[in-house]
């Protein structure tokens, strides 16, 4: 958590890929199609306190949320949900906090929370790689 904390002092984004190199920030893959996964978030966001969402793109799988911080800093979030197959669906998470200063590994902590609010509500779908 130092390194994170060290790392957000200059960087104030983070982001989650299929070759990230801390394991938590890895992109999440679940067993069910493209749209219920689309249906399952927006839901869960349209319920989760603190995170606002601003608007959804179904065509290309983008949910794109705002988040304040502790400090009042504004944070924007793009979930995108990409097909793997018609019952496989990947989740990537892209946050950046506006501002010229680094976030203090804020967005890296947004994004373990988001993961584990849709971890929760897809359990039953999730991969494990």
């Amino acid at each position: 958590m130092l390194k994170r904390t060290l790392i957000g002092l200059i960087r104030s984004h983070e982001t989650t890929g299929e070759k990230a190199r801390d394991p938590l920030l890895k992109t999440r893959n679940y067993k069910l199609s493209k749209d219920q996964a689309m249906d399952e978030v927006v839901n869960m966001f349209k319920k989760l306190n603190g995170y606002k969402l601003l608007h959804e793109v179904r065509s290309v799988g983008e949910i794109v949320l705002e988040r304040r911080t502790i400090t009042g800093r504004t944070q924007d979030i793009t979930v995108t949900l990409f097909g793997i197959n018609p019952v496989k669906t990947a989740i990537d998470v892209y946050s950046a906090s506006r501002g010229s200063l680094g976030d203090l590994g804020s967005n890296y902590r947004t994004i373990l929370d988001i993961f584990k609010h849709i971890d929760k509500r897809l359990a039953a779908y999730k991969i494990h790689d």
